[in-house]
């Protein structure tokens, strides 16, 4: 007879089935909570969550335990995962009844490699959208992954804690949580820089800035193949509010239908059988830059306005609402109430 006690083999479905269980549970108290779920078993899809795995890996600090949590954070593990400026938050279900607490802190980039990227980047980069998506020259890559002089932090300017019983400092669930961003960054690419601490949108300024000109030249040639404002934004990912006005509009001339329908408005019958004009109502009209557009929504709001009720409201995705929250934070415009939250200044 064996005196040795081995533990009971669990299977991946499993896991899984378990973990579901604390998720559903911990969602009843906490609904805002957002657990990583991947697509399969690949961790990573994007260039920027690619990038993050293959930056910690790289290092032998991290190389022969980082993998801990690869099974952990496949069988759904991360139950939470919050990312904000310098900081992760995240909690990782294990053995015990509740999940553990991850916190994880990042020192920023120094604005000495901040500006030596940037240069780095001048006219290189053609819009924010292929940024986000990885779609850059090969040497842009080699720098943002530059170990030690490009984007991607280093195990020094990583502090670690978790809340568990294991005595190393990368445990499991640290290390489930640190592939979770991986996987974050594949649906938000944007939040890389959110939690490096600096501005996306320097990146590719440059590039508009010579690219503008560029048209500017050609307006003065009355050219044809002039861009407009809406161009301009589909080009670059962003909004040109700054851009001039390449062509005056024509003016939209009322269907049949509307302009029976403001006749029928304004001979409506009163209830004593007489008719009187009414006066139709003007219909509310869009502003006509995307930037007018968000700062109309937020100026409006005297509580605040999330991101996400921003995405609702204007149909804009994420990378294009930070750019333009963006520059309305620096025209003094709107302000951060708190992280993602904007209102009028």
């Amino acid at each position: 007879m064996s005196y040795w006690k081995f533990p009971k083999y669990v299977t991946v479905a499993e896991k899984k089935a378990k973990t579901l269980k604390k998720l559903e549970k911990l969602k009843k108290k906490n609904p805002g909570i957002r657990p990583v779920l991947l697509q399969g078993t690949t961790l990573a899809r994007n260039w920027w969550g690619k990038s993050w795995n293959k930056n910690l890996e790289r290092y032998a600090d991290y190389e022969n335990r980082i993998g801990r949590g690869r099974s952990y954070v496949r069988h759904g593990a991360v139950l939470d995962l919050q990312i904000k400026r310098e900081k992760i938050s995240a909690l990782v279900a294990g053995s015990a009844a509740q999940p553990y607490n991850v916190e994880i802190s990042i020192k920023p980039i120094t604005q000495k490699r901040w500006q030596e990227i940037r240069q780095q980047c001048e006219g290189q980069l053609q819009s924010l959208k292929d940024l986000l998506a990885g779609k850059f020259p090969e040497a842009l890559a080699d720098i943002f992954f530059s170990q030690d002089k490009g984007l991607f932090p280093d195990p020094k300017a990583i502090q670690l804690d978790c809340s568990c019983p294991d005595w190393a400092t990368m445990c499991k669930h640290v290390a489930a949580t640190l592939y979770g961003v991986g996987a974050r960054l594949d649906e938000d690419p944007a939040l890389f820089f959110i939690l490096r601490g600096v501005d996306i949108n320097e990146l590719i300024a440059k590039a508009v800035e010579d690219s503008a000109e560029k048209l500017v030249a050609k307006a003065g040639k009355k050219s044809s193949n002039v861009l407009g404002d809406a161009n301009l934004s589909d080009l670059f990912g962003i909004d040109m509010d700054d851009a001039p006005d390449f062509s005056k509009k024509k003016a939209v001339q009322p269907s049949s239908t509307e302009n029976r329908k403001k006749k029928t408005a304004t001979r409506k019958k009163s209830v004593s059988g007489k008719r009187t004009k009414q006066v139709p109502q003007q219909p509310k009209t869009r502003p006509e830059t995307a930037t007018a557009h968000v700062a109309e929504i937020i100026t409006a709001s005297t509580k605040g306005v999330t991101m996400g009720e921003l995405v609702e409201q204007t149909g804009y995705d994420k990378s294009k609402l930070y750019a333009i929250v963006h520059r309305l934070k620096k025209q003094e415009k709107i302000l951060s109430v708190s992280h993602g939250v904007y209102k009028k200044a």
